[in-house]
This record gives structure tokens, C-alpha cells and sequence, in this order.
């Protein structure tokens, strides 16, 4: 027990030392939406997707040229040592069966356990950009109610670039109340954990969303109750504050600068109330579109963790005149940090949802119970490590202290740096 306390002090920062700068804003994030509508026959689906999902996977073997056979509606050759890809125009052109095909292969609807068979209506490409919205089910059927322009295609589109609508059907003899949705392809891209499903469910019963994060190589349930839908995105929430390494460095901060539990309860209301203000405050666009903002943010989280790192190593360095006078602003500045946190977290629900989605509200309640579960699991965990470390001595649990505060203050200003920089680069 006697060099726990450097242990766990190593572990953690080592574990920050490895993360990106930018926890936040993977802008080269995935979405995939289906919007499900059941009918007295089965189910009809509008499905959008970035296309690579579909045949990133299918290279054939090196030809004489040394290049890989094309995946299907694609073309590629070498281009700056890279290999690079393009939308085939002329194979888009001459058949989709083979597209309908692969369609058919990955996506997977099933009921009471039995697989049904797909049938693959329409298939439209889009160069990003260029697509309609899809945030609803009149959206999603009024972008098939056109027709396709290609037109785009003839000049070079990448294959990262494209995304692709799909209208499907799923014959049932009778109508459908619960089903499993899988997608079974597994393209092997960069990030594809990462991606972003959004099933929005109308049935008689009403619209649900749900949400789920990775390729869907699982079904997942959809149903007609609220709680199972309100249940994906609390997931949700959870997994975006133990994967955004700034946010799990502020509360281990906040934890470790407060000297008692009143303290640390008054902290953490005040950051929660502040984060769940401006996460719909973001969402909903209440905050400047300027490219600079997006950083400016992120360079404040950073502050924000130098600040609540000092307070850890001097509770009362704000105003040493008076203790009552001092943890009044401690909390009064926490809850401006939760504020600025909460912009963090609204801009990737974003990538998610967009503002005219069905159920919004229930789900952005639902993404911030999930942050608050999350974050009071970061709060009891380190509680516990620190209590652990105590037993070993007053003298070990004051190290760690300092070491991990000291170590959240050099972290964040690297990322006080790195971020900064491209606030400057945005204007």
C-alpha cells in the first residue's frame, strides 16, 4: 500500500497524457438515420448513410497497375503516394442491382427472432452538401419524392464524400409492434465505433427516438415505449462524459478541491445546473455560428480545469479574507464553468439530433440524466481511490492530491495551447 497512491496518480495521467486535445468535436463523425413507418403490411424505412459504409470493405486483389479492383460503383488510383477513391458515375448509371444487393446483405430487420426478407425500393446518391434534410418522416419521403441529379458526380466525388438514401419495404402479413434492427457490414473504417444511430420509430402509438452509438453488428430492440427509447440516450449520455477526457479531469478536480461533502454537493448542483442550461441553449442554436466559437469553447474547458486544479491545491486562494466569502464564489465560478461545459456537450448532440426531431425534449432530458449519472460516477469513484489511499495515511492522500492536481494543471495548459491556436487559425 505504501506507493498506491503514486500508482493511481501515474495511471490516470498517463491515461490523460494519451487523449486528443480535442475531445469534443470529432467533426468527421458518422450519423446514420432510419426512420421506420409502420403500415397494415410491414414496415416501409428510409435509411440515410455515408456511402463508404457500404463497400469500403469490398477492395478485390492488386491488379497489373498494383492497384486494389475497385470496390463496386467505385473507382481509385494513387494520388500523392494515397490511394484515393471515387464515386463511379457510369456503374450508378448502368445498374444498382448490385447496390440493392449490398443494401439487402447489411441491414437487418427481424421479428420474434426470424429475419425477414428486404426489398430495396429506391437508392439516391447525394455529394454531402447537397442532400436534403432528414430529420423527419416528411423530410426522409420528400427527398425520394424527386427525382436523383447525378449531374454532381461528373466531376470527381469522393466516396468519403457521398452519402446515400435508401427507401425499403418489409412485408409482413400482419402489422408489426416490436422489431430488431442490425446492420451486419463491418467496412473497417477509422472511428466506426463511433458511429451515430438515430432509429426514429411512428408507429400508431406514437413516434419514438433511440439511439445508438457503433455499426449495429447487434440488433437493437425498438419498441413502442417511451422508457426503452429514453433508456438509449441516457446510454448516451454516460458514454460522452467518460469518453471526453476534459470533462472527467474537471470533476476529478472538483472532488479533490472539495475538503468536505457539503462542499463538494454544492460544487458539483451548481456545475450540473449551469451545463444543463446552456446544453439546450446550444442545441437549439442560442450561440454564435463564427468558426472561432467552436474553439473558443474548447480553449475555455481547458481554463476552466487550471482554475479547478488551483482550487484543489489552494481551497481558498480566491478570497483568503473570509472562508464563507471564498467557497460562495468557488461555487459561483463552478457554475459559469458548468455552463461552459454544457456547450460542449450540446455541440455534439448535434452531430445527433437536429432541432425539428421528433421527441427532442425527451431526448435531450434523457442525454443530460445520462451526463449526471455519469458524472456521479466519476465523483463516487474517485471518492473511493481517495479513501483507499487515506487508510494508507494522511500523508499519501495528500500527495495524491497534489500530484493529480498539479499534473490537471500541465495537462490543461497544453490543451490551453493547442486550442488556442485554433481560435487564431478561425479568425
Amino acid at each position: 500500500m505504501k506507493y498506491l497512491s503514486k500508482v493511481i496518480a501515474f495511471l490516470l495521467l498517463s491515461l490523460f497524457f494519451t487523449s486528443s486535445a480535442l475531445a469534443h468535436f470529432k467533426l468527421n463523425l458518422n450519423v446514420r438515420i432510419i426512420h421506420v413507418e409502420h403500415r397494415s403490411d410491414g414496415l416501409e424505412i428510409y435509411m440515410r448513410l455515408p456511402m463508404p459504409y457500404l463497400v469500403a470493405d469490398l477492395l478485390g486483389e492488386a491488379d497489373a497497375n498494383g492497384l486494389p479492383i475497385p470496390a463496386p460503383y467505385t473507382t481509385n488510383r494513387m494520388e500523392e503516394g494515397k490511394l484515393t477513391h471515387y464515386v463511379d458515375v457510369k456503374a450508378i448509371h448502368n445498374s444498382l442491382d448490385e447496390m440493392k444487393r449490398l443494401i439487402q446483405r447489411g441491414l437487418n430487420i427481424s421479428v420474434d427472432d426470424e429475419a425477414g426478407e428486404l426489398e430495396v425500393d429506391k437508392v439516391f446518391f447525394y455529394k454531402n452538401g447537397t442532400q436534403s434534410d432528414f430529420s423527419t418522416l416528411e423530410e426522409a419521403k420528400a427527398s425520394f419524392a424527386k427525382t436523383n441529379d447525378l449531374s454532381v458526380f461528373n466531376n470527381e466525388v469522393y466516396v468519403g464524400d457521398t452519402t446515400i438514401d435508401v427507401l425499403l419495404q418489409y412485408k409482413s402479413a400482419s402489422s408489426i409492434n416490436e422489431y430488431g434492427i442490425a446492420y451486419t457490414l463491418d467496412p473497417k473504417l477509422p472511428n466506426q465505433d463511433e458511429t451515430a444511430n438515430v432509429i426514429l420509430d411512428y408507429s400508431p402509438s406514437g413516434v419514438q427516438v433511440f439511439r445508438e452509438r457503433g455499426l449495429l453488428l447487434k440488433p437493437i430492440m425498438i419498441t413502442n415505449s417511451l422508457w426503452d427509447a429514453m433508456v438509449t440516450f441516457i446510454k448516451e449520455g454516460v458514454q460522452h462524459i467518460l469518453d471526453g477526457t476534459d470533462h472527467v479531469l474537471f470533476v476529478i478536480c472538483l472532488v479533490l478541491g472539495s475538503l468536505s461533502i457539503t462542499r463538494l454537493l454544492w460544487r458539483v448542483t451548481g456545475f450540473t445546473l449551469g451545463h444543463s442550461v446552456t446544453l439546450s441553449l446550444g442545441f437549439f442554436g442560442f450561440v454564435p455560428s463564427s468558426a472561432w466559437f467552436i474553439p473558443a469553447v474548447e480553449t475555455g474547458i481547458a481554463i476552466s480545469i487550471v482554475y479547478i486544479a488551483a482550487v484543489a491545491l489552494l481551497p481558498d486562494f480566491i478570497d483568503s479574507f473570509k472562508k464563507e466569502k471564498s467557497e460562495a464564489s468557488v461555487v459561483i465560478i463552478t457554475t459559469l464553468i458548468g455552463m461552459l461545459h454544457g456547450l460542449g456537450f450540446s455541440f455534439v448532440l448535434q452531430h445527433i439530433l437536429n432541432v425539428t426531431s421528433p421527441n427532442i425534449w425527451q431526448s435531450l432530458l434523457a442525454f443530460n440524466i445520462g451526463v449526471e449519472i455519469g458524472q456521479l460516477f466519476i465523483v463516487l469513484v474517485t471518492l473511493i481511490l481517495l479513501y483507499l489511499v487515506a487508510k494508507t495515511g494522511s500523508k499519501a492522500e495528500k500527495v495524491t492530491r497534489y500530484a493529480l492536481a498539479m499534473g490537471s494543471i500541465v495537462i490543461a495548459i497544453i490543451w490551453t495551447v493547442e486550442r488556442g491556436s485554433s481560435i487564431v487559425s478561425a479568425l
